[in-house]
């Protein structure tokens, strides 16, 4: 693992901020990045996989790890939250449809990502 070691860091940190950004950003999900990160961070740094977990972020890994994937219930107010901030954001700030287009397809890939491509929890 040595060689890609430095790729993995550099994986772990840009999923890290996309994760951060998810959670601004209408149909950016935060919960695959974060995930992402945390398993370039186990792969290659300890320390930033502490990190990562004692960061604001860390409920999200610590939950999906106590659960092994996303409660019914949290998947759609995810999924409600992300189609109302798309919808907020392509209807009262965003004036170009080409912006509005792209917008919308990432808040779609997000939507099927969280509901159908992320664990189910074990209740």
């Amino acid at each position: 693992m040595k060689p890609f070691k430095p790729f993995l860091l550099a994986a772990g940190v840009i999923a890290a901020t996309l994760g951060t950004m998810g959670i601004f950003v209408p149909g950016l999900p935060t919960t695959p990045f974060v995930l992402l990160a945390s398993w370039c961070f186990y792969r290659s740094s300890p320390r930033l996989q502490a990190w990562l977990l004692q960061s604001f972020l860390g409920k999200y890994i610590r939950e999906y790890r106590d659960k092994g994937g996303l409660t019914l219930r949290k998947r759609i107010s995810i999924i409600l939250l992300m189609a109302t901030m798309v919808a907020v954001s392509t209807i009262f700030f965003i004036s170009s449809m080409p912006i509005r287009i792209v917008v919308w397809s990432a808040g779609l890939i997000g939507c099927i990502v969280v509901g159908f491509v992320v664990p189910k929890a074990k209740e």
